[in-house]
């Protein structure tokens, strides 16, 4: 068993201490510290995880792999586990967004960047699974996708153009965007 000697006269010096700090210095605080935050790498990292940007881009490249082998339940089946890893990290950074507002802005905006990020991620692994669906013969499973990528992306953004391209190709709207990409294939 594990026991703690932490004598009580040491933590009554460290919280005297602490106090001390807080009144010579009313501007440092653990919470507003205005250095960048630490990006090195953690013992239990999960870089090395699926769920994490870089897991999600690892089930992309197997996508395209797939792809390119003409294999597209498996390029179906990456690109969806792709799709639901990225839309669960911009969720949840969305919500370390949401719960560091106005307490650190810096953590907050850090968050934000990442939420954008894992979406901008989602929104290009949504439009792959599409245009694999319309590989397979499959506009059915691809048109809604298709609705979701110009939600989210707007039809003004090139990725929100490329869908409604998308639905345009597929007869499923009867009316070209002006300034439509050139269609799409499966990107790398």
């Amino acid at each position: 068993m594990l026991t703690s000697a932490v004598n009580p006269r040491n933590v009554k010096s460290l919280l005297a201490s602490a106090i001390v700090v807080g009144a010579l210095f009313p501007g440092v605080s653990v919470a507003q510290n205005p250095q960048a935050l630490d990006t090195s790498p953690r013992p239990n990292s999960l870089n090395s995880s699926v769920f994490s940007l870089q897991g999600g881009e690892r089930l992309m490249a197997e996508a395209m792999s797939a792809v390119d082998k003409q294999n597209y339940d498996l390029a179906v089946t990456k690109l969806q586990d792709a799709r639901q890893v990225y839309n669960q990290l911009s969720n949840f950074y969305q919500e370390l967004t949401t719960s560091f507002a106005g307490i650190d802005n810096r953590i907050s905006e850090s968050h934000r960047q990442k939420a954008l990020q894992a979406a901008q991620l989602r929104d290009k692994s949504t439009y792959q699974l599409a245009v694999v669906y319309r590989a397979k013969n499959q506009p059915e499973l691809a048109v809604p996708l298709l609705v979701q990528l110009i939600r989210s992306q707007a039809p003004t953004r090139e990725l929100g153009q490329q869908a409604y391209q998308q639905l345009y190709e597929l007869g499923f709207v009867d009316m070209a965007y002006p300034n439509s990409p050139a269609p799409a294939t499966p990107q790398k």
